[in-house]
């Protein structure tokens, strides 16, 4: 399912809940992702409200990174924003937020962390550069953490201490994918590194425009790549505290961010050449790592 798809999407009748997450569930596996979503480690039962919280979430964030959005990005997310406002005060008119009404009753969800979310793809439509660590952190509060949460909340858990490992989780998986993307991130003019660290590692926004992997930049991505280290480090032991199976899911999940910081690693720190990603090959180890834990 392409973006324009997903987006045009409509719902011929408002009340059938069971199309609306049938569509949210068709678009989680028609996209590639570096962990897993809605996996067969979440019950089935659930895994019909993990798929509305991605699809949502894609949904929008493809509004903030596709072209064929670009001239209108604002526009499509603040009507985005507008839809999630009118959940249960008006009949919803795409499946996504028919989907939606129906978990937020089921499960008694808030609308916050959902448009939290929306905050964070506003700001990419409107923030390119951050000036320092403590402003990328705040992005991360607000386009990773939540769905941290909403998951655990999903799986009946509202513990304040688990949530603030989940934002952990979270932030270290959404600052891997930073200096995984970085290449990527600069073909739509976006660097999440902050500026302090640029000048404080001698490297240029000038040397990444030209993909300049010298000496400077490998200590820039080293930086980084600790920090986002940190954050895996600090949460380490949440999936202990997890119910089976949600434990496995996060277990894999946090392993996979991992190995995303040893492919950066073992590329040299050079992110700019090439884009390091997880292949299927690279799951089998992980997931054989599973029980061990």
């Amino acid at each position: 399912m392409n973006t324009k798809e997903a987006y045009e999407a409509k719902l011929e009748n408002p009340s059938d809940s069971a199309a609306a997450y049938d569509f949210c569930l068709r678009l989680v596996r028609s996209h590639y992702e570096n962990f897993p979503v809605a996996s067969v480690l979440i019950p089935r039962r659930l895994r019909r409200h993990v798929a509305a919280l991605y699809a949502f979430a894609r949904i929008a964030d493809d509004f903030a990174d596709e072209p064929e959005y670009e001239g209108v990005r604002r526009e499509r997310l603040l009507e985005w924003r507008r839809q999630l406002e009118d959940v249960g005060r008006k009949p919803p008119r795409h499946p996504v937020f028919a989907a939606l009404e129906s978990t937020f009753n089921q499960l008694d969800l808030p609308k916050e962390p959902f448009d939290d979310l929306l905050s964070a793809f506003l700001q990419d439509v409107e923030k390119k550069r951050y000036a320092d660590f403590a402003e990328v952190l705040d992005y991360c509060r607000r386009s990773a953490n939540p769905v941290g949460r909403v998951v655990l909340m999903i799986h009946g858990l509202r513990d304040p201490e688990l949530f603030h490992m989940s934002d952990d989780v979270c932030t270290a998986l959404q600052l891997a994918n930073f200096w995984q993307d970085v290449s990527v991130d600069l073909k739509k003019d976006r660097i999440y590194i902050p500026q302090e660290d640029f000048a404080a590692c001698g490297y240029s926004e000038a040397d990444l425009r030209m993909g300049v992997a010298n000496d400077r930049w490998r200590t820039l991505m080293k930086l980084e790549v600790s920090r986002a280290r940190e954050f895996f480090d600090r949460s380490r032991a949440l999936p202990k505290k997890l119910p089976w199976p949600l434990s496995w899911e996060i277990r894999l999940t946090w392993l996979g961010g991992r190995q995303i910081l040893r492919k950066i690693r073992d590329s040299g720190y050079d992110t700019l050449a090439r884009r390091p990603s997880l292949s299927r090959c690279d799951w089998i180890p992980l997931l054989a790592r599973l029980p061990l834990k």
